[in-house]
């Protein structure tokens, strides 16, 4: 196995996941990687470890550096099992150490999870650990995304170990942000932040205020690159999300049965354009949800169209609605729309949807008995025109 120094004493022992494609609904087209890092010192400490399947590999990497049984402590940043999962493993070789954790929700959830029989010495935010030269300093970053949830930050070497925070799915043999396509690091790490933190705005900002207060040279979170130089970049990116207002941008999603719906999309979408909003569509057959919500994470706008089926809207917007609930985007404007035969339920229960996630409609809903006319067509465009122009 090939260990990475990421500054003397210090390694990358972590594992890379080329194949995964799905991390809980959320797709991983470039795969992921699970993070964990050694500091070699008059003490020796593991910082995380891997997903179970992988711990092999973790200790096959930290055992060409140290003896496990030498590890005086394994820093468990977070429960999660993308995190820990490795954990009765490396116990098992790392017999001497202890696991520190966030307290009192991170001994709680390792507790629950594998067992009370280890030793634990959990922290609360502003403790410190003395390695010899080094310090760990942590800091609780609760509900970012889990309530035990923390950060682990080493003064001397002015390294932050962010766990979940300015992390990316992202596969590669490279391990710094130099090194790899800054373009699709980017894009991960905002479909990251949509997918998993969207729904803890608040935790970030108060997350990214701490961190704005350290002195960085290196950010190395628990998923993906290792920040250097462009730390700047991805503080700003978080800034933007976490704090700054949805920008003049629409999202069109919709499921069409028989393309009714879908022209109506299509209408919406110029709507938009001659509204001056840059708006993209998505056919839920095609897009997946995750793809989507990267988008909406920074769009004022969403409008959601569905074809009536059963009385219900379809099932692939309904699982939508249901996926974008949970992310609880803020401060949106929406609308609903669609085609139907008979009943026309589905517009309605969208609309409703909606409102329930506390989206502003810009006008009421749209129903279109059957196949609308180029004359129908043409009038929805005026709606959104006429709702969204400055």
């Amino acid at each position: 196995m090939n260990k990475v120094e990421v500054r003397p004493g210090i390694y990358y022992v972590g594992a890379v996941d080329w194949n995964v494609r799905s991390f809980h609904g959320y797709s991983t087209d470039h795969g992921a990687t699970y993070n964990a890092y050694l500091i070699v010192d008059e003490k020796i400490a593991l910082i995380d470890t891997v997903k179970g399947p992988f711990a092999k590999e973790l200790i096959d990497r930290v055992s060409e550096i140290v003896d496990m049984k030498d590890i005086d402590y394994v820093v468990s940043n977070h429960v999660e099992m993308d995190h820990s999962g490795a954990l009765p493993a490396v116990m098992k070789e790392a017999s001497n150490a202890v696991i520190v954790t966030s307290s009192p929700a991170g001994l709680k959830g390792l507790q629950a999870h594998y067992g009370t029989e280890y030793s634990y010495q959990p922290v609360k935010a502003g403790d410190t650990l003395s390695l010899g030269s080094r310090t760990l300093t942590f800091v609780a970053t609760p509900m970012l995304h889990w309530p035990d949830n923390m950060v682990t930050y080493c003064p001397e070497e002015k390294i932050l170990f962010s766990n979940d925070a300015f992390g990316q799915h992202f596969a590669s043999n490279k391990h710094f942000d130099l090194q790899t396509d800054l373009s699709v690091v980017y894009q991960e790490a905002k479909k990251y932040y949509a997918n998993i933190l969207m729904p803890y705005g608040a935790q970030a900002k108060k997350a990214l205020e701490i961190v704005k207060g350290l002195d960085l040279e290196m950010i190395c979170p628990s998923h993906g690159v290792i920040w250097t130089q462009h730390i700047p970049d991805i503080l700003q990116m978080y800034e933007e999300y976490s704090c700054q207002p949805p920008k003049k941008e629409a999202c069109i999603v919709f499921d069409s049965m028989w393309h009714s719906t879908e022209k109506m999309a299509f209408a919406i979408l110029e709507g938009f354009s001659r509204a001056g909003v840059s708006a993209k569509l998505y056919d839920l057959k095609e897009c997946h949800i995750s793809d989507i919500m990267t988008d909406i994470l920074t769009a004022e706008y969403v409008a959601v169209g569905s074809s009536t089926l059963n009385n219900q809207m379809l099932p692939t917007v309904a699982s939508f609605l249901c996926y974008m609930k949970g992310l609880a985007p803020k401060n949106r404007k929406g609308f609903a729309f669609g085609s139907y035969g008979w009943g026309g339920q589905s517009i309605g229960q969208v609309a409703e949807s909606m409102t329930g996630m506390g989206f502003t409609m810009i006008c009421d809903p749209v129903k279109q008995l059957y196949i609308p006319s180029d004359e129908q067509l043409g009038a929805l465009e005026e709606k959104i025109y006429e709702a969204v122009k400055d």
